[in-house]
């Protein structure tokens, strides 16, 4: 599903909206919800909607277990930590339990907090089959999401749920979920905002499937929903399969 918005003001208040939406029903069904969250700009006008009325009041906070998508292997105290961001612009304005929230530790032993985060994420489903209520995503302008980039080795996974990425360019480490478990969600969400996006956007929907290039085109849940919420601008390039929504 493709849903339009005019901006990204829409487009964050669909997210948020989306996020608490699933929050409820899971609890309602289960006991509790679970969301793994993206990193970059994208997100955090979601994350500050997230942490004020109305949206704040209706949210289970009491029952929310929060775990990343992917992290740059740097300090909690750096600025490019995905951590950081969701904590500064919500998670710290919201009752969740402490214990609820599972941040990625990479910054000393990349491969070791992959490892750890995999067993982590074991532990939680406890035998039951892995699947997160909510997956949060960006879309990069190469095509990758998540720290899934095109080229590198993770892309060929099939049973781990988390690795460590070396990107040479940047000489920086990440860990990342993997596609496997991505896949496994109930609800996968892609936010996607500006016209910066709009080319590679038309090329991960509507152009050859071709992963190793446009790792976003991993991400097909094997019986969850996949929804693509995008700005005006970002869609620009769409001629089908959009659907408008109004402010």
């Amino acid at each position: 599903m493709i849903e339009v918005y005019p901006d990204l003001e829409s487009l964050s208040r669909a997210a948020a909206a989306l996020l608490v939406e699933q929050a409820n029903l899971a609890v309602a069904a289960r006991g509790r919800f679970s969301v793994a969250l993206a990193g970059g700009a994208t997100p955090r006008r979601t994350y500050e909607l997230l942490a004020a009325p109305p949206l704040a009041d209706r949210a289970p906070w009491d029952r929310v277990h929060v775990f990343w998508g992917d992290e740059r292997c740097v300090p909690l105290t750096d600025p490019r930590s995905n951590a950081r961001l969701a904590k500064e612009a919500w998670l710290d304005r919201v009752p969740i339990p402490g214990h609820q929230i599972h941040p990625l530790n990479c910054a000393l032993d990349p491969a070791a907090a992959a490892r750890q985060y995999e067993v982590q994420l074991r532990e939680f489903f406890a035998g039951q089959p892995p699947i997160l209520d909510l997956v949060l995503l960006g879309l990069g302008q190469d095509g990758h999401t998540a720290s899934l980039f095109p080229g590198t080795t993770v892309l060929a996974e099939t049973e781990r749920w988390a690795a460590a990425v070396h990107l040479t360019e940047a000489d920086l480490y990440r860990v990342t979920l993997t596609a496997p478990l991505i896949n496994q969600a109930a609800v996968v969400a892609f936010l996607v905002a500006g016209d910066a996006k709009a080319g590679v956007l038309k090329e991960v929907l509507h152009g050859p499937r071709d992963p190793a290039r446009l790792p976003a085109q991993l991400i097909r849940p094997h019986h969850g929903e996949l929804r693509w919420l995008v700005d005006l601008t970002a869609a620009s390039s769409l001629t089908r399969d959009a659907s408008p929504v109004q402010a």
